[in-house]
């Protein structure tokens, strides 16, 4: 250890810029490229696309408000493990530890194999080599963070930099591309939709899905200066910037391509980038996408292994996971996690595991908003340097919507909820013989 650091301590090296690269690297992915054309299939309508856009964001930026006091009140790592163990307890929080630190190593499991699929397109020998390719990932980004805060925090920097300029020019090349026929872009056009209830729900689902991630920074919190003050400013700053990004990006998509066309496409940043670049807008779309990816894995791998840090620091897994490098790594948290990652890799049910995330990952939300009300009544004179703003209508606001989502989620894939339950469930005993073994 280096000197002057007691064994088990993080360190506090990272600032305002790196928590929004954080942010913005947690959330930002291969949903915004794909998925707008499945909205505005849904909706039929441009201005209703861009307005469920909208509320998406308004739906984020309500989150973050409601989590930014929070992380203000407990700055410390774990994310909303911390949360829920204040609010509601030792085993409810295990609960909701266990459930988050197995959502972020489903996700980094998906994203590398979403990142080989994509070099297979650069290099056809990666074709049907996508699972070892895949696991050379994991490998190769839990050796990358094995070295050190510094090397994960600036590579977050500068990836998040990179896919922000290569997003902000592709909603550009919208606009100033001239819109054209929708025979000339790759899906034939599809007929329009009459607005339902039903369209609206599926459409603001894949938005919200879309927006997931603006609180990265919560997860290093111990290890950022100021976090009372830096990582609620992160989490507001980059729900505004995601929304605005998104928004504009769906702005040129529509500007570029008729409504049935766009609704048709199964990718239609490459629809729009191929107007600008014909002979090169595919490999700029890949490359975009191969970027957000891993930009994803890398801040799983900043965040993740500090959900198993604070459970081992408060007894709850066992103390090894605390152990930190000289460099600032959770070594033994970070290999758990990474081994983890490989397991459902190799398992062949990753698209299984990737449904049941689709059903787990609101549960977070509702935690911790509803840990907001539970403290706000149980602890009122408690030092809050952020309040909710709004509150308490902002918090129930995001809370019902929260709830509604789940709702809407279990009732379309009823076999995925059941499982994601049975995940929940196997937390319990999982927490009963943790707590056995810190008392002998």
């Amino acid at each position: 250890m280096a000197s002057g650091k007691t064994a088990g301590s993080l360190t506090r090296i990272l600032g305002f810029g790196f928590t929004i690269a954080l942010a913005f690297g947690n959330t930002i992915g291969v949903g915004i490229l794909r998925l707008p054309g499945e909205v505005v299939a849904a909706l039929g309508d441009s201005r209703a696309t861009l307005m469920t856009w909208i509320i998406g964001g308004g739906y984020a930026l309500l989150g973050a408000v409601s989590v930014a006091e929070l992380a203000a009140m407990m700055p410390t790592a774990g994310g909303f493990y911390v949360y829920s163990r204040r609010a509601f307890g030792p085993a409810a929080g295990f609960v909701i530890g266990w459930n988050d630190w197995m959502l972020n190593c489903i996700t980094v499991a998906y994203a590398a194999y979403t990142a080989a699929d994509f070099l297979g397109k650069f290099e056809p020998v990666f074709i049907g080599h996508e699972q070892s390719v895949a696991l050379a990932i994991v490998g190769a980004f839990t050796g990358l963070h094995w070295m050190g805060l510094k090397v994960g925090s600036g590579l977050q920097n500068g990836i998040s930099a990179l896919v922000g300029l290569m997003l902000v020019a592709l909603a550009i090349a919208g606009f100033v591309a001239t819109p054209v026929a929708s025979a000339t872009v790759s899906a034939a056009p599809a007929a329009p939709v009459a607005f339902t209830i039903g369209a609206a729900v599926v459409a603001l689902r894949n938005v919200i899905v879309t927006y997931d991630g603006w609180y990265g920074a919560i997860y290093m919190a111990e290890e950022t200066v100021d976090p009372a003050r830096n990582v609620p400013r992160s989490m507001i700053t980059c729900a505004v910037l995601i929304t605005v990004l998104y928004v504009l990006i769906n702005a040129g998509f529509l500007h570029a391509l008729s409504v049935p066309a766009l609704a048709a496409s199964t990718l239609p940043a490459a629809d729009v980038a191929n107007m600008i670049l014909p002979h090169g807008g595919a490999a700029f779309v890949t490359i975009v996408s191969l970027l957000t990816v891993l930009s994803l894995i890398n801040a799983i791998f900043l965040g993740t292994p500090r959900i198993l840090y604070a459970l081992g620091r408060d007894g709850l897994v066992p103390a090894r996971v605390t152990q930190v490098r000289e460099g600032g790594t959770p070594h033994v948290a970070l290999v758990s996690t990474a081994i983890a990652a490989a397991i459902m890799i190799v398992s062949g049910s990753l698209k299984f595991l990737v449904a049941v995330a689709a059903v787990l990952f609101v549960l977070n939300y509702v935690s911790a908003y509803v840990a907001v009300f539970t403290l706000r009544r149980r602890e009122p004179n408690t030092a809050r340097p952020f309040r909710v703003v709004g509150y308490p209508i902002s918090t129930a606001l995001v809370l019902i919507g929260s709830v509604g989502f789940l709702v809407a989620t279990v009732s379309d894939d009823t076999h995925s909820a059941i499982a994601a339950l049975a995940m929940i469930g196997l937390a319990l005993p999982i927490y009963l013989w943790s707590r056995r073994k810190s008392t002998h």
